[in-house]
């Protein structure tokens, strides 16, 4: 053992390309190892085992007034934890050419941080592995994912979160896809991930990357990653940098869905918005509401889509709830207003309607025929049913409007279903939803039963 006098500093060697510089100064001892910088402690009660194992850690104790280096997040502790400085994706939405990126499938694991000594969540908790498993990780940090296998996150994040350090470990793999001291290139980087990891065995591998020739060659692999049941992928710039925070040198792509949706409401805008739209306040057939925020043009937030009409928006996935996640808007289907419009007053509407109809010729037959269905519609106590069969299900939705509450049931034909209730503010709103329902349902394959 040995200790440094006051302003000397000693180098040790890393993992890292540079070695670690130790330093005294008036009595504060510091490491520029990632372990000693990232702790979220004032700099007189840190850490790391290069001190530990220069100064001994008796000594190291006395300092520091704990026999190990202060953990993050751990239990009874009042001070804020920190996440550690890791790199975040944007979502690719076909702005990027990714030809010549850097391909590699999105895992459905638990981010982890490799500080040299300890697992980190996103947020700075501690995963509490067991000493098994750090052993086999190198000192220089590293970025990646605590990992099972496709579909098993939950099983993932039971193992992990626990503070047991159990064998249930030995199912966990950390799936390394970058080294955020190395200093180099990302090449460079995985390149000397492969050899770093090479004596972890099989707790930690590099994840495998390829570079995309083009976009077909990105949907083939992104077709053959969702078919194995896998999350998507992630893309990387050739040549990049390691960089803290949210950065377009990474971005993540997942398969996306076209659906329909009608709009029952409008959001008001907020700072660079304000004045206009800020979102389309949607809801599904089956009564699932979500809002649409996205996807807009400056003239679609002046001149929105009208409450009833029917849109089509793009989205990744629905939650367990069943509500779209990142839906973006696309287009107003070509049957409907695009725009809603202040009209004139009730009593203004019918003397108009009233000299219309005195003027004009009568309606064509294409006409009468939808004016018959919307007032159908509208009928109290009618309810127009639809059904759908295409060899894979059977089912039945119905729609009946009264007054100003629309009624909806749905479920398997032979079945009582079930159903909701909506309340609007009037008849006309009432139809209005209803139309944009119907349409919706058509559109689907759904056919009237009495058509």
């Amino acid at each position: 053992m040995s200790d440094l006098a006051d302003g000397e500093t000693i180098e040790v060697k890393g993992s890292a390309k540079k070695p670690y510089v130790l330093t005294n100064t008036g009595g504060v001892y510091s490491c520029t190892c990632p372990a000693w910088s990232f702790q979220s402690h004032p700099i007189e009660r840190r850490t790391c085992k290069h001190l530990r194992k220069l100064r001994g850690d008796a000594a190291e104790t006395e300092r520091v007034g704990s026999a190990a280096p202060p953990k993050r997040g751990g239990s009874g502790s009042a001070e804020k934890t920190e996440g550690p400085p890791i790199l975040l994706a944007h979502r690719w939405e076909n702005e990027a050419d990714l030809s010549g990126w850097h391909m590699s499938e999105k895992l459905d694991g638990v981010r982890a941080y490799w500080d040299g000594e300890q697992l980190l969540s996103r947020q700075g908790n501690l995963y509490r592995a067991p000493d098994w498993f750090l052993a086999a990780l190198p000192s220089e940090p590293l970025d990646g994912e605590l990992w099972i296998a496709r579909k098993a996150f939950q099983r993932t994040v039971s193992i992990v979160r626990r503070q047991d350090r159990s064998d249930r470990w030995r199912e966990i793999r950390y799936v390394v896809f970058d080294a955020p001291a190395h200093g180099g290139a990302f090449e460079e980087r995985i390149a000397w991930l492969a050899e770093a990891l090479d004596a972890a065995g099989e707790i930690a591998r590099a994840l495998e990357h390829e570079v995309c020739r083009d976009l077909d060659h990105l949907a083939e692999e992104l077709a053959r990653v969702e078919g194995l049941g896998g999350e998507g992928l992630m893309m990387r710039e050739p040549g990049s940098l390691y960089e803290v925070g949210r950065s377009t040198t990474l971005l993540k792509v997942k398969t996306f869905h076209d659906d329909e949706a009608v709009v029952i409401g409008h959001t008001k805008g907020k700072g660079r918005h304000a004045g206009r739209v800020g979102a389309l306040e949607c809801e599904l057939p089956d009564g699932t509401r979500f809002s649409v925020g996205t996807g807009l043009s400056d003239r679609q937030r002046e001149d929105p889509p009208a409450v009833g009409s029917v849109i089509t928006y793009r989205y990744q996935e629905l939650s367990d709830g069943g509500v779209p996640r990142f839906p973006s808007f696309l287009r107003v289907r070509d049957d409907e207003p695009v725009t809603a419009k202040k009209g004139p007053t009730k009593a203004k509407a019918r003397s108009k309607a009233e000299t219309n109809a005195k003027a004009k010729p009568k309606a064509k037959p294409k006409a009468k025929a939808k004016a018959k269905a919307k007032a159908k519609a509208r009928a109290p106590g009618g309810a127009r049913r639809f059904e759908l069969s295409d060899g894979k299900s059977h089912k039945f939705w119905e729609v009946a409007v009264d007054g100003t509450d629309v009624t909806v049931r749905y479920g398997r034909i032979g079945t009582d279903g079930q159903s909701r209730t909506k309340s609007f503010g009037d008849g006309d709103a009432a139809a209005a939803h209803a139309d944009g329902l119907i349409r919706q349902k058509t559109a689907k394959g759904y056919a009237e039963a009495d058509a």
